[in-house]
């Protein structure tokens, strides 16, 4: 297992910290209606993102998610200020502008979405690993889907062909607890997510993901086994969300006493306690890293502010090929 030091908490305290704020801000410049559609936030599931960027390897593992996306792409690599052009609709975005919240991408640091189709986003997964074991790679592709993906038939087809084929994939569940508004229990009888791995005797397991370090243990243990060439692994990644399933949600189906239980496990304060108790750094050196963090999100605001809208006949050009359509004016 790569070994988890004093840089490694260091890290991990800044980027968490950073992906909260990142998240904040966006929740904030939403309701000023900066962002449109819908906008889901990552806040509470940082700990799954740090523990996994430990154990891949950068520039060369896969990884692919479904529409709570904004931060991944961040920690690959991706300027952030890019990430924030691209939910604000700005042609300096990821995408230009028309990919927005739902729908990052960077095959550049082999992120593959954001895909906003429940479950839709398993298959290509799997298809991801295909390609890499088909040309005699040893890459592994890291396939987050949300608990309520787990409950869509395309995740059986899948886990089937995955194990068929031993490909080297690890599907990760980010069980928050909600499928939009309807908790787990609710939505199965077979509330352990985990255990759906056994039907197709795929290595399977919890993981308590609250806590990066066991993240980090789990997916070590998992991306070994892919590139070794001894096939996937199915792994519940056991999580809370704090914000709703998206802004528009209103959160009436779980209480307050519920969220702040889960706020006091929260993986950002985790970490920080671990760099406090062993005197890694100062409570002055973390507020330092604050400050840091902060100003960085509003360069990340500001660029997405004076950054300008894409010309509308780029709507035109990403779909239709002049050539084939000739017919077709590109001025509007």
């Amino acid at each position: 297992m790569k070994k988890i030091t004093k840089k490694t908490y260091l890290d991990w305290y800044e980027n968490m910290y950073f992906w909260r704020k990142f998240e904040d801000k966006l929740a904030q410049v939403y309701i000023q209606q900066k962002v449109r559609g819908f906008l889901h936030l990552y806040n509470g599931q940082e700990g799954i993102l740090a523990g996994t960027l430990h154990a891949m390897e950068q520039g060369k593992d896969r990884m692919i998610t479904a529409y709570r996306n904004h931060v991944q792409p961040i920690g690959l690599g991706v300027d952030p200020k890019r990430v924030m052009a691209e939910l604000y609709g700005k042609k300096t975005g990821t995408s230009q502008g028309l990919g927005g919240s739902m729908h990052i991408f960077s095959k550049e640091k082999k992120f593959y979405g954001g895909h906003g189709i429940v479950g839709g986003h398993i298959p290509l997964g799997a298809g991801l690993a295909f390609a890499d074991k088909y040309e005699g790679k040893d890459n592994v592709t890291i396939c987050f889907l949300g608990d309520g993906a787990a409950r869509q038939g395309t995740l059986h087809e899948t886990l089937n062909m995955a194990m068929t084929w031993n490909l080297p994939v690890v599907f990760c569940v980010e069980n928050n607890g909600y499928a939009m508004g309807t908790s787990v229990d609710r939505a199965s009888n077979q509330s352990d997510i985990w255990k759906l791995g056994l039907g197709y005797e795929m290595p399977c397991g919890p993981v308590d993901a609250m806590n990066a370090e066991k993240v980090a243990e789990a997916l070590d243990e998992a991306i070994e086994r892919a590139r070794s060439k001894n096939g996937p692994t199915f792994l519940e990644l056991k999580t809370y969300r704090y914000r709703g399933h998206s802004m528009s949600d209103a959160q009436k189906y779980r209480t307050k006493d519920e969220v702040k239980e889960y706020q006091d496990i929260d993986p950002i304060k985790k970490v920080r306690k671990k760099i406090l108790e062993e005197k890694w750094a100062s409570e002055d050196d973390l507020k330092k890293i604050n400050k840091k963090v902060k100003n960085k999100v509003k360069e990340c605001e500001k660029f997405a502010d004076e950054s300008d809208f894409p010309d509308k006949s780029l709507m035109y050009d990403v779909v239709y090929e002049q050539e084939d359509y000739p017919f077709l004016s590109h001025k509007l």
